[in-house]
């Protein structure tokens, strides 16, 4: 990020929002995408032409959306990771996610999917159509979360936070305006979100980290607390027509380092203001990458694409290198070991046994 801090003032560095955001230790890459979609046909992708699109490689935006990587069904088809995390907070519309140890997933409207690639995985996360009568807007965040050295290594691990079990503050000020903040990492107060997995640096107390929505009413006022003198913390203002932080006020969109130890005054402009806030303590470890590796040398980078070309972290089990479920699918999650996850299961019903069924639901092909 560059700027630099006033004396006085919370804000240490201000910078306008690319493709994708800029991040700092521990995280590695923020993107946001907000496409809208036409309406799906009968193979859940866009209900038009693709003509004048850059089939495979499609980020140009054309009317809106962007089929990425996808021929039929937008999204990103099979692709590897090593060394890190993602974090997928899905706004609007839905994801169909399949890896290569077997598990597989549809989540979306407020849902998020926090994968740790550790040693290695290939997934893909599909962006399946599923009205054929009505436009299908998708908003989402994508956020990579680095992994220490003593984890990089990890076995990979998914966890489904259901919109239903991530607590919402709702804050209301002196005149009335409502700001809430909805805390995916981390705590607020007494409210602490749903547990990470377990070899996160987020599953670190020390780590400090935090990953909330902010969205605040026009004119809304709320003090960001403060947090660990140590750490970095960056508010990134998407939504609205401007903001201001302890009385200065910033166009939209931006990105704001603020100092991490102080109380931090947030004030909306005219419109409804959202903000992603992303915080935590610095990994502070060397960091190598290239594409879908991060770890901590070059040699390891090295390693990583000879073991991908051997062993494709394990193969890939589906028909299609971009599978989706059938329409009427709800959301759902089926982890490694069969177990079938919905979002009305409770948290520890985790069954003693592997069920000896899939689910009726196997992903289909898409094309």
């Amino acid at each position: 990020m560059q700027g630099g801090h006033t004396k006085g003032s919370s804000v240490r560095e201000v910078v306008e929002l690319g493709f994708p955001w800029a991040t700092v230790d521990p995280f590695l890459f923020c993107v946001h995408h907000d496409d809208a979609y036409p309406a799906g046909n009968e193979h859940m992708g866009p209900a038009t032409s693709l003509a004048g699109r850059e089939i495979g490689q499609d980020f140009a935006g054309k009317d809106g959306w962007r089929m990425y990587h996808g021929d039929v069904v937008p999204g990103f088809p099979s692709h590897p990771h090593r060394g890190f995390e993602t974090v997928t907070i899905v706004r609007r519309g839905f994801v169909d996610h399949s890896d290569s140890l077997g598990a597989t997933a549809r989540f979306g409207e407020g849902d998020v999917q926090w994968l740790t690639a550790g040693k290695g995985i290939v997934h893909a996360e599909m962006f399946p159509l599923l009205d054929r009568e009505r436009s299908n807007p998708l908003e989402l965040f994508q956020i990579w979360l680095n992994l220490p050295r003593s984890d990089k290594m990890a076995e990979p691990h998914f966890s489904m936070l259901w919109h239903e079990r991530i607590p919402v503050v709702r804050e209301v000020d002196g005149s009335g305006s409502a700001t809430e903040i909805t805390v995916i990492a981390g705590a607020l107060g007494e409210v602490r979100a749903p547990v990470p997995p377990p070899r996160s640096w987020a599953a670190r107390p020390e780590s400090d980290l935090a990953i909330w929505t902010i969205r605040m009413a026009p004119g809304a006022r709320w003090t960001l607390p403060p947090a660990r003198r140590d750490s970095h913390r960056i508010l990134y203002a998407f939504a609205g027509d401007g903001f201001a932080i302890d009385g200065e006020t910033y166009p939209i969109p931006r990105g704001v380092a603020v100092l991490p130890d102080r109380a931090v005054g947030l004030q909306a402009g005219s419109k409804m203001l959202e903000i992603l806030l992303l915080q935590g303590r610095p990994i502070a470890e060397p960091v190598a990458s290239h594409g879908p590796f991060v770890m901590n040398t070059r040699t390891e980078i090295e390693q990583a694409f000879d073991e991908y070309r051997r062993t494709r972290f394990g193969g890939w089990p589906w028909d299609h290198d971009g599978p989706v479920h059938a329409r009427d699918q709800g959301r759902f999650a089926r982890h490694v070991d069969g177990w079938l996850e919905y979002p009305d299961t409770k948290p520890d019903a985790k069954p003693d046994t592997k069920p000896d069924t899939k689910p009726d639901t196997k992903p289909a092909t898409n094309g």
